[in-house]
């Protein structure tokens, strides 16, 4: 194994070396076997093509970064506008794969828990994607979507795409809310890592004390700087959310864009309800704004603790959650989306990031070992 090292580096070769490269046939053979989920997310992410529709909204300038790192990476990257998409889902009316499609829809979801009347309409808008996909791919073999949803989305397409995306995510074909770019490659790899469905959440608020104290308080063992909601409108697939899970209206879209006191019209088609408890790694890779790749993985769950809010929502708990949030994501200015793996994946996570060439890896550091940035007095 010296040798070996030794060998690679005089020929500026990467290799996958385990943390103690020696052992017994049997011990090797597990080895080979624990790299398998490491090579498929570095050949995925080597054959993946990123396309995009649409720019971030501006009064919500977030997950912007540059694209520079895809291409360090081996990531191809195809910028659309939100026109061509339109003009795609157009020429696709009355395609005949449609109905078929709403039949889809309608075992998935089960009766009243969808929208009959709108299921055309997100049959189409699947179709249109899957359809770009395989005529956009070129040379690379795997694609992934980050798609602009709003607000102009809702109003010119009849309805919000977020029950879709949920759809395509659960084939393995992430598709990035909010054209997060490095949000959709951070599914794709979780994809690649646990072969099961991933999604994408805003780490978007704190847990009540009142809940916490009456539900979590005494039952799991989370101080509440523990515990957050990880949350958006409704992209999480399915088959990770409680049975009580429905196809909605995005909440916030219908009082922004819609009469007020009006019925739901094309702000419906969100995924909404609770995400079933599991266990879950929370994780991205980002390229900052100076053209740096870097990452961050912490392990935790999904608590079965109802949320009684609204969209895709669960109330997550990751040890030392507090300091992780102060000391990596906003140290080192990662923004609000993460991608999570219904999975214990950091260990695997970890070795493809390495394997990648990521040297800044940030984790959630057990107490006894302080941030670099971490104040010893406070």
């Amino acid at each position: 194994m010296l040798n070996c090292s030794y060998n690679l580096g005089m020929r500026h070769l990467n290799a996958y070396i385990p943390e103690y490269p020696v052992g017994t046939a049997t011990d090797i053979a597990g080895m080979i076997a624990g790299f398998v989920p490491i090579a498929r997310a570095v050949i995925g992410v080597r054959n993946l093509k990123i396309i995009t529709f649409g720019p971030r909204p501006q009064d919500f300038f977030a997950c912007n970064a540059p694209i520079k790192g895809l291409y360090e990476l081996g990531v191809e990257v195809e910028e659309n506008s939100e026109l061509d998409l339109l003009v795609s889902f157009k020429a696709h009316a009355g395609d005949s794969r449609i109905p078929a499609i709403c039949g889809e829809i309608a075992a998935e979801m089960g009766e009243g828990k969808y929208y009959p009347d709108l299921s055309v309409k997100l049959a189409q808008f699947e179709l249109t994607l899957l359809d770009w996909a395989e005529a956009h791919k070129g040379s690379k073999q795997y694609v992934a979507f980050a798609d602009k949803c709003w607000p102009a989305f809702p109003s010119e397409f009849g309805f919000v795409p977020c029950y879709v995306n949920s759809r395509l995510a659960s084939r393995g074909i992430p598709v990035a809310c909010e054209v997060d770019i490095y949000g959709a490659l951070s599914e794709y790899i979780g994809i690649c890592v646990t072969q099961d469905a991933v999604t994408l959440l805003d780490i978007n608020n704190s847990v009540p004390q009142t809940q916490y104290s009456k539900e979590i308080a005494g039952k799991f063992n989370y101080q509440l700087t523990d515990t957050f909601m990880g949350f958006h409108c409704g992209n999480t697939p399915s088959c990770k959310m409680c049975a009580d899970r429905t196809v909605k209206y995005q909440l916030i879209q219908h009082r922004c864009l819609e009469p007020e006191g009006s019925t739901p019209d094309f702000t419906r088609g969100t995924l909404e309800g609770d995400i079933a408890d599991s266990p879950i790694t929370f994780y991205r890779l980002q390229c900052d704004s100076e053209g740096a790749l870097r990452a961050y993985i912490a392990e935790g769950e999904i608590l079965p603790v109802k949320t009684r809010s609204f969209g895709g929502i669960g109330i997550f708990a990751i040890p030392e959650m507090g300091r992780f949030y102060r000391h990596v994501l906003i140290g080192k200015r990662y923004p609000h989306h993460g991608a999570v793996a219904f999975a214990h994946c950091g260990k695997t996570l970890f070795e493809v990031f390495k394997f990648l060439g990521i040297s800044d890896i940030g984790y959630n550091q057990p107490k006894t070992l302080p941030y670099p940035s971490e104040n010893p007095f406070a």
